[in-house]
């Protein structure tokens, strides 16, 4: 329904947001009806006959987007076209002067909009993957108009009346369970987003739901401008503790500048293994402070302020909808609900992680004693001495595991554990699609022998892309149309590439990030629904199936087939993969203070009738309040928090990690329970309960269904290594 176009695909992929991190942004691709076709489907005359982004998309797999016509000036014309084409469609369905049916009513609007859907699919990889000045001035300019556009279509009366005819009908219309589900989830969704209102209330929503995605995009371009800062260093004494890969990719990073030297750009992907390896302790806590100070620095790409106005908007939303508070109103439909909820399985894995982390800082500041160092642990010692404490405790060193995992090999295992599964396979495009870089390999799926798809792999950092990892779907499936056969999926992420001549090697972390994301591909590329509107997830669902795929990459199958040596290509030895094993739930205290720090944070933000206006303040009493340990930071502070404040996609949102997390441990001990992390009956189940069915039933029935029972919070303390209170 185009409200669940508006809601869940365009106004996200507008804002530049699709898919973070693996949000569903881009879960929905309506295809036009024949009828549809007949009443508004009309070339674009003139200039737009010829506009790169408005040419339907042709080749295989029923048409791929021709990434490499698109002219970015272009895009101006081709929203405007796209709009008066929707509203077209809308209109006719919505003046049908018959009784509104689910078949005259609900099924055409299922299907309309999808030049919308294409259109922000283009528009999504240039905002997220392509960014320069010309895009982000569209950016600017445009999506402010785009938002009051789909808010107003949305809102109009006419549509409720329809809808809610059918809603009022649904009990005599003899429906299926699905098409129940339908049209109840739409009726519900317009009124939960404003449709009742009228007159005055009408326009300020429109209004508010417009300048929140000025300030969208005004937080995103600030972010993205202190994510395109450098430190550069000139002295090779500067470099000491850098493994030689490392070294090469930050060589090649300045040498693309034409700069003598080595070129630090300010990303995770960049950070984090500086910290980790860097022997300059003053060079640790500058890369550092420039990470996490992104956003928070007093000058034009300060974010405070930005932050501040979308709070206030939010809360004035909040109370115009009739919500008690924004995060009631972003959880209304969740699997949670209710913010307590969600707040009381955080504060039930928070004091554990808290209590880890501190034994994890006195064994590292144990060896930094040992070492003579007289220093006390600060944030920026942390992963380099958690790194020795990995050594001392297992005789493991991440640089001694880095070889182990080249990137291509990498890519090979996650297809082929997803072929041991799932029966699916992956066979690499040469040339015959369309990319947006040269550096995008695509892969046709098939499940058994029968094509379900196409993959597009985009791994490496580049100027313009935006920082982390997630997935997005540029065609998702439905049988709706007879035209959705083939989904089109994106895993998108920011490795470092190696040097000249180099092999790209990645972390155990980037590993995990490789396999998280392909999670999502993998719940996409297994959908098997009729409705598109059934295809989106709640939020605290949706990490759930990628983050159980981040279990089969330690698996000894894994690592003995592809953990192999970049330069000899041994595979790993079986004294290594022990010692991997061993250490699983190492520095798990850090890892989830980091997370979860952050998640108690903005549920806090956001559950609050009265909005904070002092964002920094804020954020510094709130983690003092809840005893956070002095040697971590957030993993997103407040003015870098994309999840948050680049849309309302993630905000009193980013809990649902745990909670998925919660659900994925709970799913990792069945297959355990089957005897094999192979096994073929629980994989079948998991893909065709769970994967295949996206949103057509109620996901807490789903998993009950799955699993017998709902998920039990002990699997994921043990999975992280802490104490379980029953045990």
């Amino acid at each position: 329904m185009i409200s669940t176009i508006f809601s869940r695909k365009v106004l996200l992929g507008a804002a530049a947001t699709l898919a973070l991190v693996g949000c569903q942004a881009s879960d929905q691709t309506p295809t036009e009806t024949k009828q549809m076709t007949e009443q508004t489907d009309v070339k674009p005359a003139g200039d737009l006959a010829e506009n790169t982004i408005l040419q339907p998309w042709t080749g295989p797999y029923d048409g791929v987007p021709a990434w490499d016509k698109v002219k970015v000036s272009d895009f101006p014309a081709a929203f405007q076209a796209t709009m008066d084409k929707v509203k077209a469609e809308v209109n006719a369905i919505r003046d049908n002067p018959d009784a509104p049916t689910f078949e005259n009513f609900t099924e055409p609007m299922e299907l309309a909009g999808n030049d919308a859907s294409e259109l922000f699919a283009i528009w999504g990889v240039h905002s997220s993957n392509l960014s320069n000045e010309e895009v982000r001035a569209i950016q600017g300019e445009w999506l402010p108009k785009v938002s009051a556009f789909f808010n107003e279509l949305t809102l109009d009366p006419k549509l409720l009346e329809k809808t809610k005819a059918v809603y009022d009908n649904r009990a005599n219309a003899g429906l299926d369970a699905q098409q129940l589900r339908l049209v109840e989830r739409n009726y519900e969704e317009l009124v939960r987003n404003g449709a009742l209102l009228e007159g005055a209330d009408k326009e300020k929503l429109i209004a508010l739901n417009t300048e929140l995605s000025k300030q969208f995009n005004a937080f995103s371009n600030k972010v993205l401008a202190d994510e395109e800062t450098y430190i550069y260093l000139t002295d090779k004494a500067e470099l000491a503790g850098l493994p030689d890969s490392f070294i090469a990719s930050i060589r090649a990073a300045a040498e693309a500048q034409d700069k003598e030297g080595w070129a630090l750009k300010n990303t995770r992907s960049v950070m984090q293994p500086f910290l980790q390896n860097s022997t300059r302790r003053d060079l640790r806590e500058k890369v550092y402070n420039a990470y996490i100070n992104r956003g928070d620095n007093g000058d034009g790409n300060d974010t405070n302020a930005t932050i501040a106005k979308i709070l206030e908007i939010r809360a004035e939303r909040a109370k115009l909808l009739g919500f008690e508070t924004h995060a009631h109103y972003r959880m209304a439909d969740t699997m949670a609900r209710e913010p307590d909820v969600a707040m009381d399985l955080m504060m039930r894995v928070w004091p554990a992680a808290v209590a880890r982390v501190k034994e994890e800082v006195a064994d590292m500041q144990a060896v930094a004693d040992a070492e003579g160092a007289d220093i006390t642990i600060k944030p920026w010692d942390y992963r380099f001495y958690a790194e020795k404490v990995r050594k001392a405790k297992y005789d493991l060193d991440a640089s001694e595991i880095k070889p182990y995992f080249k990137l291509d090999n990498m890519v090979e295992a996650m297809f082929d554990a997803a072929g041991k599964l799932y029966g699916m396979s992956f066979t690499e495009n040469t040339g015959s699609v369309p990319v947006f870089d040269p550096e995008v390999r695509t892969f046709e799926v098939k499940r058994g022998s029968e094509i379900v798809g196409l993959f597009y792999l985009d791994n490496y950092a580049r100027e313009g892309k935006r920082s982390g990892a997630w997935m997005t779907t540029y065609r998702s499936q439905h049988d709706l149309g007879g035209k959705n056969r083939y989904v089109l999926a994106s895993n998108n992420n920011n490795f470092v590439k190696g040097g000249e001549g180099e092999p790209t090697l990645i972390s155990l972390d980037d590993a995990t990030t490789l396999f998280h994301e392909f999670g999502h591909a993998l719940h996409y590329l297994n959908y098997d629904i009729k409705y598109p509107g059934l295809a989106g997830t709640p939020r605290d669902f949706v990490e759930y199936p990628s983050q159980v795929n981040e279990n089969w990459l330690l698996t000894r199958y894994v690592l003995d087939n592809y953990a192999k040596h970049a330069e000899t290509g041994e595979p790993m030895p079986q004294a290594l993969v022990d010692k991997i094993n061993k250490s699983k739930t190492f520095n798990e205290g850090f890892a989830t203070v980091e997370y979860l720090s952050s998640a108690i944070v903005d549920m806090k933000l956001h559950n609050r009738a009265e909005p904070v206006t002092n964002v920094d303040k804020f954020e510094r009493e709130t983690l003092e309040e809840i005893g956070m340990p002095k040697e971590i930071v957030m993993r997103h502070r407040l003015p870098q928090f994309n999840h948050l404040f680049s849309s309302d996609a993630y905000s009193a949102g980013y809990y649902s990690y745990l909670w998925s997390e919660t659900m994925d441990a709970d799913t990792w001990a069945a297959f355990e329970e089957a005897g094999s992390p192979w096994d073929k009956d629980t994989a079948e189940r998991f893909r065709s309960i769970i994967m295949s069915t996206a949103n057509e039933t109620d996901r807490k029935a789903a998993y009950r269904e799955f699993r017998g029972r709902d998920p039990e919070v002990k699997y994921i303390l043990r999975k992280r290594g802490f104490p379980v209170p029953s045990e």
